[in-house]
């Protein structure tokens, strides 16, 4: 519960909690925080109990924690059934990376099976710049202006 608190913090919260509350009267408010403590604990889990019944059956294995967004992607990503880890392994980027490095390199990873009509080679030249479509305007009619 008070995992971030250093011995020197704790240590200055007892100090000022001696010097507030005063040594005689200490120990009876922090029996009193501990029983305030226990309860709202009882209440939550009771709570919680009751919620669950509720629910009903289908959600026997419902938790509260399920309700932060993050807990719910990162539980519903581990699970099996979607087969996300078999998908992630079966991808490999660095093969994918050389192949792509290779095509625009102009390197042929595997020989091509027919090469088609107007290619050199089964290559494809990647330094030619594609013809500009030559446009035709409509012709000037000098009455119609």
């Amino acid at each position: 519960m008070f995992n971030d608190i250093g011995p020197l913090e704790l240590v200055t919260l007892i100090v000022l909690a001696v010097l507030v509350f005063g040594p005689d009267k200490l120990p009876k408010v922090i029996q009193d925080v501990t029983r305030t403590i226990r309860k709202i604990r009882e209440f939550s889990e009771s709570a919680k109990q009751d919620i669950r019944k509720e629910l009903g059956p289908e959600f026997k294995d419902f938790e509260f924690e399920d309700l932060n967004p993050k807990t719910f992607i990162r539980k519903q990503l581990d699970t099996e059934d979607l087969g996300l880890k078999e998908i992630r392994n079966g991808f490999d980027l660095k093969k994918e990376m050389a192949e792509v490095t290779d095509a625009v390199h102009s390197r042929e990873t595997e020989p091509p099976a027919m090469p088609s009509a107007g290619s050199a080679g089964g290559r494809v030249d990647m330094t030619k710049k594609p013809e500009t479509p030559r446009v035709e305007h409509p012709p000037y009619d000098a009455d119609a202006t």
